[in-house]
């Protein structure tokens, strides 16, 4: 090599070394992740397979809980065996519309004045949760009808299944089919802990489409809506797509726990879904399972205000604000208002939402009780006849 070349290679060497000098003092993060990687890079040095020191400082340095390219697919494939397509068959009575036209009586007289019967097919999805074949989904999925049956994922064969439980005004139903002891479950989550952002995964199957995968973001929780003849008082929104067949299906956190049962859409709306929290749920799994009466009040409840506690000189936690009263409830009924903060059931504080919840679940329907609310800032007492949701 000559002298020329010499030189050219120096001044190369010495641009690049200033180059890096240059961006470790404009970015010390630089500097230390250099710095990282030599640590690293001398802990591998001279060996073909790193010591159980070294993989366990390569394994630090990998962030955990990180969204990546592979995690919605990963979860998906976890939770898809256990969701379920459900079959319902409806049968009901059609008139014949042209049965009162004088016309038709005319010439067809009273032939066809009887009512005609129509069957017609509903879908919807569910998920499996105990490994014997108890499968969670919607009541207005099974709602009237004369036959049920199930798919499982993966099979063309179908099983009849026996509604255990349902009810109504919560729009919950639970299953049971006999397709072997050892089936693929999901995990129900803590609704209460999920956030609004928080990524969510809905599986079900969308106008008889199998196993359909949707995702977005909980975009809010503590909705109440009226659908239909149903009033829900607490449900979760998501902007992942939720579409006739959906219903009954999981909406999944990414623990691949469900925090939700979609049940829901706004067909007003794009991007507008909703789920019922795994709180609620919880709260009467067991009386579904048993086809025992759920004690039911008919409000939605959220934790009171600062403000409005600092006003009305409340502890903090205790009481809980009515955010709705659901028509033709027990607590409608009995003239609660939105707005007003309940403090004591029968004689003892409300500790919150989950409190009155509580307090609720361990009265017996058909009950009464008093209930201690603030009302515009004066306190009264309001008695109501404790409902059952059990259909």
């Amino acid at each position: 090599m000559n002298r020329r070349n010499v030189l050219k290679l120096g001044a190369v060497f010495f641009a690049g070394a200033l180059v890096v000098l240059l961006m470790i003092n404009a970015f010390p993060g630089l500097g230390r992740a250099l710095a990282g990687a030599r640590t690293v890079t001398a802990g591998l040095a001279g060996s073909q397979t790193p010591t159980a020191t070294t993989a366990a400082v390569v394994q630090s340095s990998i962030p955990t809980g990180v969204f990546g390219p592979e995690t919605i697919a990963d979860i998906v494939a976890k939770a898809s065996p256990a969701v379920v397509k459900v079959t319902s068959m409806v049968t009901s009575q059609v008139a014949n519309p042209f049965v009162n036209d004088p016309f038709f009586q005319q010439f067809f007289g009273n032939q066809f004045s009887s009512p005609q019967t129509q069957t017609q097919e509903m879908l919807g999805s569910g998920f499996i949760f105990r490994p014997d074949g108890y499968i969670l989904t919607n009541d207005h999925v099974i709602n009237g009808a004369n036959s049920v049956t199930v798919t499982l994922a993966g099979q063309d064969k179908t099983y009849p299944a026996t509604v255990v439980g349902t009810d109504y005004n919560l729009d919950l139903a639970v299953l049971k089919i006999n397709a072997g002891s050892n089936l693929p479950t999901l995990a129900l989550g803590n609704s209460n802990q999920a956030r609004v952002g928080d990524w969510v995964i809905a599986i079900g199957n969308p106008y008889g489409l199998d196993h359909t995968v949707t995702v977005g973001v909980l975009s809010a929780k503590g909705r109440p809506i009226t659908a239909g003849n149903r009033t829900y008082s607490n449900l979760m929104q998501t902007d992942a797509a939720i579409n006739p067949g959906n219903s009954g299906g999981p909406l999944l956190n990414l623990s691949g726990q469900v925090i939700g049962i979609n049940t829901a859409m706004d067909q007003q709306a794009q991007g507008i879904g909703f789920a019922i929290p795994t709180s609620t749920v919880s709260s009467v799994l067991t009386n579904l399972i048993n086809h025992t009466p759920t004690s039911y009040l008919g409000v939605s409840v959220e934790t009171v205000p600062r403000y409005v506690a600092d006003q009305l000189n409340l502890p903090s936690g205790q009481g809980t604000l009515v955010a709705a009263v659901e028509p033709n409830s027990p607590a409608a009924t009995a003239g609660l208002q939105q707005g007003d903060v309940i403090v004591s059931f029968n004689g003892q504080t409300v500790e919150g939402p989950d409190g009155l919840v509580a307090q609720v679940r361990g009265s017996s329907p058909g009950s009464r009780a008093t209930l201690a609310i603030y009302r515009n800032g004066r306190k009264i007492t309001v008695t109501v006849t404790i409902g059952s949701n059990n259909g």
